[in-house]
């Protein structure tokens, strides 16, 4: 008898255990649950990790965030905002790194807050001293509610971009800037050293970040030289002559275009001659 009692309690405490096991994998679906957004400005990138609480029913500003008071922006740890390249958000300069990002709501502006504090949870360990960047921005007032607090990227141009963040009824837009301008004069001037010189990203350098249309008509040239058949190169010459004033160089330029152009089968830059042309004739 003592046999079988001891065999049952094993039995009966295995099945125990086992039950136990199964009920600490049960895994539960997030009530605020995490987003990582990484986005291409310039050239380098921003990242945002955060994490995404709801409304669900409940008043947001005013209630489940206090006013004027000191914002993980989002749930759980604080929201990071990580920059690969130095930048300039609010119109201050930041250098490149990991950072954690805090905003204060007001009725009519936020102020936003770049912080070093990375390993602090929420607004926990939180400390003044270790801001780096703080400014305000105005609060749009939205047609439609957003459910899910959100952060996003918007109008993403070569040298800058917005941050938005959204909730209820509340946006704000986080200017961010960034330097394309040096880095690409130091990578062209150093490739301008070696043998195989980059006069097409030179040309596009010169044209588009210095509007220097000398210096960008003398590289592109050179470009259509090393590539006679690259029609693309030939449509981007065209466009500088245009700019240039040259309007006779730029008709010849975008017809050697446009005929190889054809030869290839590329409808998109046969489209896009005959749209130029169509400008120089009048």
């Amino acid at each position: 008898k003592f046999f079988i009692m001891k065999k049952y309690f094993v039995l009966v405490f295995a099945a125990c255990s086992f039950m136990s096991a199964a009920f600490c994998q049960v895994k539960m679906p997030a009530s605020s649950p995490g987003q990582t957004i990484k986005q291409e400005v310039g050239m380098g990138t921003i990242e945002i990790i955060y994490s995404r609480p709801g409304a669900r029913g409940r008043k947001v500003f005013g209630d489940l965030v206090p006013m004027d008071k000191l914002w993980r922006t989002g749930a759980n740890e604080a929201t990071k905002i990580i920059f690969s390249d130095a930048v300039e958000i609010g119109g201050k300069k930041l250098d490149s790194g990991t950072y954690v990002l805090y905003t204060i709501p007001h009725d009519e502006s936020w102020e936003v807050i770049v912080n070093r504090g990375v390993a602090n949870w929420g607004t926990e360990g939180y400390k003044e001293k270790e801001d780096v960047v703080r400014f305000k921005v105005p609060v749009t007032k939205q047609k439609s509610a957003v459910e899910t607090f959100t952060i996003q990227f918007s109008d993403i141009r070569t040298e800058r971009c917005s941050l938005n963040l959204l909730w209820e009824k509340k946006s704000i837009a986080i200017p961010i800037n960034v330097n394309v301008k040096d880095k690409l004069k130091q990578q062209i001037d150093a490739a301008m050293l070696t043998d195989k010189k980059p006069y097409w990203e030179a040309a596009q350098y010169y044209n588009e970040y210095d509007r220097n249309l000398s210096k960008a008509l003398d590289n592109i040239s050179k470009a259509v030289q090393e590539n006679p058949k690259a029609f693309w190169i030939l449509l981007y010459k065209a466009k500088i002559q245009q700019e240039a004033g040259d309007v006779a160089g730029a008709k010849q330029t975008s017809k050697a275009s446009l005929a190889l152009a054809r030869e290839a089968g590329n409808e998109d830059y046969v489209r896009m001659n005959e749209k130029l042309q169509k400008q120089l004739r009048q």
